[in-house]
């Protein structure tokens, strides 16, 4: 099991809250200013497509971080990976990778739900110039086997979760820029499960793995 640097309940929670922000503002923003175009040139057709895409990006990443950062329900609620994968299309529609989803549709524990979408986030940043994040459910009770694949150029995996994965010391305590990371592995100590990491080319693969 990783070990993980000490982090307190309401660390984590106003880290997760800046994060959150962090992601919601740049489309929250483009919606401004889209509407202040359009104060000064009414029914401009870029400024419309602009408010309706940057409506439409700052939805699906809300509807993502509620599932993927908040409590969606109680603390034991299970959560269908077909509303899973819904959101994670939806979160992908925005990003430069396309997302390819393989597996079967089951209520979960929502902590396994949590970690996928997760790892969708941090596999799509480990290839900032797209190409492809591939998610192959391929167990789920009682075992848990679930691959994540990034394949793109550059392959760039964040250097805190290759850190924190290798159980390395933190020079720096964790920040904003990092706390998805520390959660994502904090999910997976939750859920008795252990992540590792293949890099090889242009692909990352990230297996989770439960007995």
């Amino acid at each position: 099991m990783t070990h993980l640097p000490d982090l307190s309940a309401a660390d984590l929670a106003a880290l997760l809250a800046s994060r959150l922000c962090h992601d919601i503002i740049s489309p929250v923003g483009a919606v401004q200013a889209g509407l202040e175009l359009l104060d000064e040139m009414p029914n401009d057709p870029e400024a419309m497509a602009l408010v309706r895409r940057s409506t439409q990006s700052a939805v699906a990443k809300l509807q993502f971080a509620r599932i993927a950062y908040g409590s969606s329900g109680s603390t034991v609620a299970q959560i269908d990976m077909g509303d899973a994968k819904t959101v994670a299309e939806g979160f992908m529609s925005f990003e430069k990778a396309e997302l390819h989803w393989e597996g079967q549709r089951a209520y979960v524990p929502k902590n396994v739900a949590k970690l996928i979408l997760n790892l969708i986030v941090i596999a799509n940043a480990s290839v900032p110039r797209g190409r492809t994040v591939t998610v192959r459910v391929e167990e789920l009770e009682p075992r848990l086997r679930i691959t994540l694949t990034a394949s793109g150029k550059p392959l760039r995996v964040p250097a805190t979760f290759r850190a924190l994965l290798g159980g390395e010391t933190m020079a720096e305590p964790i920040d904003a820029h990092g706390v998805q990371q520390y959660y994502t592995l904090l999910l997976a100590r939750e859920c008795g499960a252990t992540i590792t990491l293949a890099q090889e080319g242009e692909t990352a693969v990230f297996s989770v793995e439960r007995d």
